[in-house]
């Protein structure tokens, strides 16, 4: 076999940067990875001659689609939707649907990048996708949302299939969406199976599915405290979002003695010196999901707190943090606050929420910094148990899947470790997940050959 030049780092991202213009989420992915699996690759001949690095950093399609449909007043709305399929090496392509303004292909090429080797991490046969639309549902009405969702399941049943690829929920596409979609594609095709997650329990859906990511979150944070002989007992955690995530993370630390000062959304954020306490974070569920109300108002509940209009939770000292809204919330002198504030344990609850100075920060600071791919991999392992009780036609008790849940959040805490240590007491874990993501989906490659 021919022995190819080795083009360095800096080489290979300038390729990144030609070939995806005007895409800095994606490059910023890509790059994020890279940093750590060029040194893993120096010695492994079969990974630049395969160029597998390379072929990972190409999706192996990227469909793109007109979604039109009509609001209430009748009026014809035209949406674009997306679905990145990034790569099938050990799975079907397994990766959420995003409905929100902020989306686009930039967006949604670094959430398959990443899902590809977060997936890879859970242990289970799932490869990486992402798909979603400009769509903003909210200040819709629940019909409008309804036809949105049917039209973009109209395009989108075409490239889908429970061994194909299995799409499930993310920001702005809860149970109702999936719902409003699964009755679309199973109008189309006339078949009932598992082709979406986050299904209702009635009709295929696993329990814990909406805990999972939340409470995975905090489980590998309390395995890496416990590296250090320490629980979160006693410890002060700041938050940002207010959905699902952010406040079933928050409901975990709760449960295992931990004291919660801050909560977040577009708007601002809320500091509760008192701790946010389960009937709060009850409160907030109720307001936020049911009522589609503002975190703003938590301060007339409970007034106590206070509310910081248009910014950020990290400036509040505090022993942990747990990003948990979105890509590039948390910057580089975030990250130096929160290091001075004495904070001692990041675990990623969004994907990517830490920018790329952050992460460098944070590594040298050797804090205990979990990242998303690893750490917020809760949710898509219960997606991929919930394909697997789909697949089976059976559904498993709740003390069952927590446990299996716990089970695949220390087995990837376990994969960082092997990867990771760096001796003298300190474990990259950003290194460890890219490598040990890297490695399983690189060595199915090879095995099939250039294709």
């Amino acid at each position: 076999m021919a022995v190819t030049d080795h083009v360095d780092l800096n080489g290979f991202m300038e390729g990144v940067k030609k070939r995806n213009p005007h895409q800095p989420e994606f490059v910023q992915a890509v790059q994020e990875v890279a940093e750590d699996i060029f040194e893993f690759m120096e010695d492994k001949e079969e990974y630049h001659s395969q160029q597998i690095l390379r072929r990972i950093a190409e999706p192996d399609r990227v469909v793109s689609f007109r979604v039109c449909w009509e609001d209430d007043a009748g009026n014809i709305r035209v949406q674009r939707g997306w679905r990145v399929q990034n790569n099938n090496a050990i799975g079907p392509y397994k990766g959420g649907i995003r409905f929100h303004p902020s989306v686009t292909e930039s967006v949604l090429k670094f959430l398959a990048f990443e899902q590809t080797f977060k997936n890879a991490l859970t242990g289970l046969p799932m490869g990486g996708g992402k798909g979603g639309s400009n769509f903003n549902p909210k200040g819709k009405s629940v019909r409008e949302i309804m036809r949105f969702c049917q039209s973009f399941m109209t395009e989108l049943y075409r490239h889908i299939g429970a061994d194909i690829d299995v799409p499930a929920g993310d920001i702005g596409v809860g149970g109702r969406e999936i719902g409003f979609m699964f009755g679309q594609y199973k109008r189309i095709t006339n078949n009932f199976t598992g082709v979406l997650t986050g299904k209702g329990l009635e009709w295929g859906g696993s329990l814990i599915r909406t805990e999972a990511t939340g409470y995975g979150a905090v489980y590998f944070l309390e395995n890496m405290l416990a590296t250090k002989g320490e629980n979160l007992e006693g410890k002060t955690a700041v938050i940002s979002g207010s959905g699902n995530v952010a406040t079933h993370a928050a409901e975990k630390i709760v449960q295992l003695g931990g004291k919660v000062l801050t909560l977040s959304d577009s708007g601002g954020f809320i500091h509760d010196p008192d701790g946010i306490t389960q009937d709060k974070i009850d409160w907030v569920k109720t307001h936020k999901t049911h009522r589609r109300g503002r975190i703003e108002e938590y301060v007339e509940a409970f007034p106590k707190a206070t509310f910081h209009a248009g910014k950020t939770p990290w400036g509040v000292p505090c022993d942990m943090a747990l990003p948990c809204a979105t890509q590039n919330e948390l910057l580089g002198e975030d990250a130096k606050m929160l290091v001075a504030n004495g904070c001692r344990a990041v675990s990623e609850g969004a994907n990517m929420p830490t920018d790329l100075d952050g992460v460098h920060i944070f590594k040298a600071a050797k804090l205990l910094y979990a990242p998303g791919k690893a750490s917020n991999a809760g949710g898509v392992a219960v997606s991929g148990l919930e394909m697997s009780q789909n697949s089976e036609r059976r559904s498993w008790k709740e003390d069952e899947l927590q446990q299996m849940l716990k089970d695949i959040m220390a087995g990837i805490h376990k994969s960082c470790i092997r990867y990771g240590d760096q001796g003298g007491g300190y474990i990259d874990y950003v290194k460890g997940a890219n490598i040990a993501g890297f490695k399983k989906v690189a060595d199915a490659m090879l095995a099939f050959g250039v294709v």
